[in-house]
């Protein structure tokens, strides 16, 4: 008898606590095939999961009540569907996919600060996925953006590998990197913080070319780039990615997810070593750093009371980085017996999302970062240390049908020290270290008028206090005009600002060879950019066409020049006395057909360059920016080969000459000649998530050439021998990576959600 009553006991508790909720099973098909690892989602409730290898997708413990159900998957249109979820029953539908045709309902949200279709946002936002990035596998998200049309990685040192990311030509110092739309990477950490985010934990990539200081602030001059972090409600359970390269390269990405009623979690950890001391050139120095890092990022997502979402996240990453003379240990470190630059740099990173409970959509952002980097440049000694805080408060109101209003305000507080006189006073005569902090509070609203079907206008004020220059506005404006869903017309014009960050971007240190000298009082850039953007989509009988083409000019004044030619143990820092220009158009091109071939190709033609008026009188002088190609261009061909499982990826890049920076009399060329990176992979689908693949880098075998100047006397110690030119130990002559052909095999594994 009591086993009954415990029974019926059971039976009672199981009712009550499941009778309230349902669930939702269904499987994802395209042309009657199903789609593996769709993601499935039901919108704003914090619900998700992803499809298995046979498209098959379960929602428990759904709340009784109505949703939006949202399918989406590469290469197809999104799926939405209003489903009912009634107590203790199960809702079944099928999610059919139609091939895309164009990519009209991805959502961004960098443009503008909210979530908008890609087709209806008014600014041109460009989005990357990782499926994008697999084409040509890379450690680290540096790497990878290379292989976007307009987007330059570019190597400063040859021997330490510092690295920044130019827009349009314009230097690594004008782009603003943000995770999740906090500005989690500046000023310090760009010198080596790109190099720490793996592509494991991003979901997307969002591009946005042009100022946008009205909405982000300082930095966001060139462009800006936005790394969306991946969704922990969608997240796969285990998603695995190892791959070694004959260059003796090991990068490994591991991602656990798991999810219950009100919360769920993503833990995703990266861990990158090359330990090879490979000098193909024989110049006794390393031809690219030896690297040994590892990165841990864990994200949190909390579903409150009315489906208000609530997120936090946290990273930390070190990395040891070495590279100089072969027979170097770090016994050597700091002396200069032996010459090494050897790098230790820590992070750690926190930022979150809050929506207010209010009735008004009001968003609480915040983030915290500090970058910690010990290095040493021979015998040059540099250690820095950087805490960004960053507050952002917006409130995102709906008037009417017709307008949309943002306002927003926010603070951000930057501190640095360093152990140079870039955080030296002088008191009573004598240096003493003074930290430098930085408060940059500011205020920002946006209207986004939609006057018609075919016409949206955007408008954008922002104002900012910084602590040391004072108040600066930065207004914008954008247009779009679609006469039809085919043909889109943006008009985008702005003003961004960057404000005084040297030692953070160019330090002596940096270059290993030379010291900061700042001439004048430097005041803040300024810059004023106009862009017109036409898109347009082609849909074929077999597949689509996706077109698109800008023409871009942005006006520099007070632009901050280096002065590398004056003294060559000298970096020259001052206002440049004139202006600065970069102007250009970039050509993009996407095509997708029914047989099993997708392509894409992007050019950009641009004139970057600086007017000077010497001394402020006389004529005015025409100097081209370094690093900045009149021709790039970029190209990637998709194949599949259905009946065997295997895709077939050739990617590559092309760059015309550009300028690089010589020494006086300087042996080597002034400009780099025409060159190609091209790659070649091959992937094997296996079953239950599993994937095989391989391939060569480099295909054709290029590395620059005399990367290194007097290699044999990196400290200067023999310039008055056998020297009649003067040289110098010169470590910035770049413009392609110094890593020549090599093979690589990796494998992939994803265990998709089969439930809440």
């Amino acid at each position: 008898m009591m086993k009954i009553y415990l029974s019926l006991l059971m039976v009672f508790l199981g009712t009550a606590v499941y009778g309230q909720h349902g669930s939702i099973r269904g499987t994802v098909t395209a042309g009657g095939e199903p789609v593996a690892f769709a993601s499935v989602g039901l919108r704003h409730a914090g619900f998700g999961t992803t499809a298995d290898v046979n498209g098959y997708f379960e929602l428990k413990q759904v709340p009784a009540g109505s949703y939006t159900l949202v399918v989406s998957a590469v290469g197809y249109t999104q799926f939405e569907k209003k489903v009912t979820v009634a107590e203790g029953q199960v809702s079944r539908l099928q999610a059919g996919l139609h091939q895309e045709t164009a990519r009209l309902n991805e959502v961004v949200v960098t443009g503008t600060m909210r979530e908008t279709f890609l087709l209806e946002s008014p600014v041109p936002v460009e989005i990357y996925t990782p499926k994008f990035f697999q084409k040509n596998p890379t450690p680290a998200l540096f790497e990878a953006l290379s292989v976007v049309n307009g987007v330059q990685p570019q190597i400063n040192c040859n021997v330490c590998g510092t690295g920044d990311i130019h827009i349009n030509g314009m230097e690594g110092a004008y782009t603003m990197v943000l995770i999740d739309g906090m500005p989690i990477v500046s000023a310090l950490s760009t010198v080596y913080g790109l190099s720490g985010i793996p592509n494991s934990m991003i979901e997307r990539v969002e591009v946005v070319k042009g100022p946008a200081s009205t909405l982000y602030g300082s930095e966001a001059v060139a462009g800006l780039i936005n790394v969306i972090t991946k969704s922990t409600a969608k997240a796969p359970v285990v998603s695995a990615d190892a791959f070694y390269t004959s260059h003796k390269e090991l990068n490994a990405d591991l991602g656990l997810s798991h999810r219950w009623a009100k919360a769920s979690t993503i833990l995703s950890t990266n861990y990158y070593r090359f330990g090879d001391r490979r000098d193909v050139n024989a110049d006794n120095f390393t031809d690219i750093p030896l690297q040994h890092r590892i990165s841990v990022f864990n994200k949190w997502g909390f579903l409150r009371k009315e489906n208000r979402m609530a997120s936090l996240a946290a990273r930390y990453y070190y990395e040891d980085r070495f590279g100089g003379e072969l027979q170097w240990t770090p016994a050597f470190r700091g002396g200069d017996s032996i010459y090494g630059e050897s790098v230790y740099t820590r992070r750690y990173e926190l930022m979150g999302a809050y929506q207010l409970p209010v009735p008004e959509n009001v968003m609480f952002s915040f983030s915290y970062n500090d970058h910690d980097q010990n290095s040493v440049y021979g015998s040059t000694s540099y250690k820095g240390l950087q805490r960004v805080l960053f507050g952002q408060l917006v409130w995102d109101k709906p008037l009417g049908k017709k307008n949309n209003l943002l306002l927003g305000s926010a603070y951000r507080y930057t501190y640095y020290d360093d152990n140079t006189p870039a955080t030296a006073a002088m008191v009573a005569g004598t240096a003493v270290n003074s930290p430098v902090h930085t408060s940059l509070p500011g205020l920002f609203v946006q209207n986004e008028y939609k006057a018609s079907a075919t016409t949206t206008l955007l408008t954008g004020l922002r104002y900012d206090y910084n602590s040391d220059h004072g108040s600066i506005l930065t207004p914008r404006l954008n247009l779009k005009w679609s006469p039809d869903q085919d043909n889109t017309f943006r008009l985008s014009m702005g003003k961004g600002y960057r404000v005084v960050n040297l030692f953070t971007e160019d330090h002596a240190a940096l270059t290993g060879a030379r010291e900061v000298v700042i001439q004048n009082e430097l005041k803040p850039e300024q810059s004023y950019n106009a862009n017109l953007n036409y898109q347009r989509y082609i849909n074929l009988s077999g597949g689509y066409l996706n077109l698109e083409g800008s023409v871009f000019y942005t006006y520099f004044t007070n632009k901050i020049v280096a002065d590398f030619l004056t003294d060559n143990n000298l970096i020259i820092y001052d206002n440049l006395s004139g202006h600065a220009i970069s102007k250009g158009v970039a050509l993009n091109t996407e095509a997708a057909f029914q047989f099993p071939l997708r392509l894409h190709a992007g050019v950009t033609l641009m004139d970057v360059y600086q007017v000077e008026q010497p001394d402020g009188e006389g004529e005015n002088v025409k100097v081209p920016q370094l690093h900045a190609p009149n021709f790039s261009g970029t190209f990637s061909a998709t194949y599949a080969f259905k009946a065997a499982g295997l895709t077939l990826d050739y990617t590559g890049i092309v760059k015309g000459p550009m300028h690089l920076p010589v020494q006086e009399n300087d042996f080597r060329p002034a400009k780099s000649p025409w060159f190609t990176l091209q790659n070649l992979q091959l992937t094997k689908a296996l079953a239950n998530g599993l994937e095989l693949y391989g391939g060569v880098k480099n295909i054709f075998n290029f590395m620059p050439q005399d990367p290194l100047m007097r290699p044999f006397d990196p400290f200067d110690k023999r310039v008055t021998e056998n020297n009649p030119e003067n040289y110098t130990f010169d470590t910035e002559y770049n413009y392609a990576p110094l890593q020549g052909r090599r093979t690589f095999l990796g494998i992939r594994y994803t265990l998709a959600a089969k439930a809440k």
